[in-house]
């Protein structure tokens, strides 16, 4: 059985304490291939390959299953910018 969308999510939830967590499924369904966008108080003042590293790290157990792991931003609350939705009238 592969690794689900929710495990992703609730591991690293539980690991990371992130303030925002995206998880995408993008090997459609078979748990083989993600994408993650992360925001954590955990990576402050670490550099881009330190927060990569602390997430797969969390992850280490699944990524014997996972195939592809994505991780499209992983930053700090202070650096997150979430692009904001254009209002519709």
């Amino acid at each position: 059985m592969g690794v689900s969308k929710e495990d992703v999510e609730g591991i690293l939830t539980s690991a990371m304490k992130p303030t925002h967590l995206q998880v995408v499924d993008t090997s459609g369904g078979c748990g083989a291939s993600f994408e993650i966008e992360i925001v954590s108080e955990q990576f402050e003042g670490k550099k881009l390959l330190e927060r990569h590293r602390m997430v797969n790290a969390a992850l280490a157990e699944q990524m014997k299953e996972i195939h592809a792991l994505s991780i499209k931003k992983a930053v700090t609350p202070s650096k997150w910018n979430p692009i904001p939705k254009v209002q519709e009238e």
